[in-house]
């Protein structure tokens, strides 16, 4: 139950992230937005860490499995907000939530995780209800639906490494090297997406934005600690609530009958 508790508190986050991140890039670059989330996190987390582990935090066997691992996270996060700028909050996350079909089904090979029935079944009633809400083939379905594709494999691949570094390393250690490997790359590219921000309101939702990802990517490592990854699965769906709530809040996005 704490597991799964954890896990709703981080979709939540990823929830509000995704909204408010919908409305910040109609005014400034994606890059930048990127930049900002994770430099933010990766400045909360070492101010929080850091005076309780001090270096043990860096001490890992499996760097290049945390490398991999954060690059797929901020491929994630790039693909994610550009489908955010063509795409409604609510249709965003469903596509998203495909992944943990794939997960679920792959968790048992690489993970050796034991997949009932009954779980099968309820990713499977939640992958039905995403299919009800995007439509392929009608109006609702679009082009940019396609980017999200790409990024539920990669979504997938990366709740699966995460959930198998979790087995051996502290939580505190992946989320450490995932934030500051996302600052450091996006640092680099950044000289292709600065601009000047002269609005108070921009810089407080870009800080917004980072401090809630923080708390959101540490409770989802956390989660992926107490439960397995198969269990967890199915609750990943109430993202969409979230989203829908967000998105009828935020932008007056009403889901058809």
């Amino acid at each position: 139950m704490a597991g799964i508790g954890l896990l709703l508190m981080a979709v939540a986050c990823f929830a509000f992230i995704d909204t408010l991140t919908k409305q910040v890039t109609l005014t400034i670059p994606i890059l930048m937005v990127v930049w900002v989330r994770y430099s933010i996190q990766a400045i909360l987390t070492t101010a929080y860490i850091f005076p309780k582990l001090d270096k043990s935090v860096l001490s890992t066997h499996f760097l290049r499995i945390h490398l991999v691992c954060d690059l797929l996270m901020l491929m994630c996060t790039l693909l994610a907000i550009v489908s955010l700028k063509h795409l409604p909050v609510g249709e965003f996350s469903a596509i998203v939530m495909t992944s943990p079909l794939v997960v679920t089904l792959l968790a048992q090979r690489l993970l050796g995780e034991h997949v009932s029935v009954k779980r099968v079944m309820l990713v499977i009633g939640g992958f039905i209800g995403v299919l009800l809400i995007v439509r392929p083939g009608s109006d609702a379905f679009s082009v940019y639906m396609f980017f999200q594709m790409v990024l539920v494999v990669l979504n997938a691949a990366f709740q699966l490494l995460t959930s198998k570094l979790s087995q051996t390393e502290k939580s505190m250690t992946i989320h450490f090297y995932s934030v500051w490997t996302g600052a450091l790359l996006t640092s680099f590219l950044l000289f292709w997406g600065w601009t000047t921000i002269t609005q108070p309101l921009i810089w407080f939702e870009l800080l917004l934005i980072g401090a809630v990802g923080a708390i959101g990517h540490f409770c989802l490592i956390v989660a992926f600690q107490k439960t397995e990854v198969v269990v967890l699965m199915p609750y990943m769906y109430a993202q969409i609530g979230f989203a829908m709530l967000g998105g009828w809040l935020m932008f007056n996005h009403i889901p058809d009958r």
